[in-house]
């Protein structure tokens, strides 16, 4: 047993994200493990561009409210203790509402080959799409819905 390295919160590449996004990074597998986790912090409106995960992600909502949607539509609200995955290979965004902050854990996999995307990053999600996504919600975004403490 070993106590690792914390690293500093840091911005993150503003190529794959729209708004104030930071990561705290917690855990990067050392073999034969390929976990990846980190700490996400998004300002209000702020989220990822279009993107996908070679072996999936799975999301974990540790405060605010956020929301994740999938190219076909499907749009989910994230709260906390509330866990969303995306399936290898499913392109989606995920980000804070309009007038939240959103805090997730991010875990994934490497998929171990150097000559392999993680992560694809795709085109920036339009104001249309992000807009979309919150009426796509509808009754969800009720009070007491965005509420942390519900």
């Amino acid at each position: 047993m070993r106590r690792l390295p914390s690293s500093p919160t840091a911005a993150v590449n503003p190529d794959r994200f729209t708004g104030q996004v930071w990561v705290d990074p917690i855990a990067e597998g050392e073999l034969p493990s390929r976990l990846r986790l980190a700490l996400v912090h998004f300002a209000p409106g702020a989220h990822t561009v279009w993107h996908c995960h070679a072996l999936g992600q799975t999301l974990y909502g540790t405060d605010g409210v956020g929301v994740v949607q999938s190219r076909d539509g499907q749009t989910l609200l994230l709260r906390p203790g509330e866990t969303v995955h995306t399936p290898p290979g499913q392109w989606h965004w995920h980000g804070a509402l309009p007038d939240r902050l959103m805090t997730h854990l991010a875990a994934g996999e490497s998929t171990g080959d150097p000559n392999a995307l993680d992560v694809e990053w795709g085109d920036r999600v339009t104001d249309d799409e992000y807009e979309g996504a919150l009426i796509h919600l509808g009754q969800e975004l009720t009070p007491d819905s965005t509420d942390e403490s519900a």
